[in-house]
């Protein structure tokens, strides 16, 4: 077992072990579990998400419903697959309703996913949402380029550790049909990072 993988297993144990949060409770009662994050742990391309959806809760697994689907065809079309990246979500836990993520749930789960990026160091973050993305590029110092992810998608943002690649989020596809062509042109700025 790698370092990385046992640095891994550390988070999700801590994920485990939260208790008195609402999320935490939610996923109690519903029988659900915490969705740290899956894929290769020493990935030169990580993608986030902003929290676990209902399948995802279900099962444990990042991005394994309707949205998984569009992700997947998407890592297809630049020949990637997904057992290459790793992939998990800045909130652990499945928010209720699948809601947007609180502020103050945001702060909880963040510094599990600030842990995760420090072990796998990844060479291009890919945010998938504007939850994300406003959560990476501020963690990466470039607050005064935050502009709405109808604008910031398909950009790439460079930083001393990382490239930042912020794209809608896959379930927008699955609402907005007219997304998909966008998502996938935006997708293909990662070839040159494969």
């Amino acid at each position: 077992m790698s370092q990385n993988t046992e640095h891994l297993r550390t988070i999700r144990d801590e994920v485990l072990a939260l208790t008195e949060t609402e999320l935490v409770s939610f996923r109690k009662k519903e029988g659900n579990f915490p969705v740290i994050g899956e894929g290769n742990h020493e990935a030169r391309i990580m993608f986030i998400g902003e929290a676990p959806g209902r399948n995802e809760a279900k099962t444990g697994r990042p991005f394994c419903g309707a949205a998984g689907k569009i992700l997947d065809d998407l890592l297809a079309s630049i020949e990637l697959n997904r057992k290459d990246v790793y992939i998990t979500n800045i909130v652990k836990d499945r928010p209720p309703n699948n809601r947007d993520p609180l502020p103050d749930e945001i702060a909880l789960y963040a510094p599990f996913l600030d842990r995760q990026i420090e072990i796998i160091k990844p060479e291009v973050i890919v945010t998938l949402g504007r939850y994300a993305m406003d959560y990476i590029m501020r963690k990466y110092g470039l607050d005064f380029e935050i502009e709405p992810i109808s604008t910031a998608h398909g950009k790439t943002y460079e930083t001393d550790e990382v490239t930042i690649l912020p794209l809608y989020h896959p379930a927008a596809a699955i609402y907005n049909r007219d997304l998909i062509d966008t998502i996938k042109s935006d997708i293909q700025l990662l070839k040159k990072y494969i």
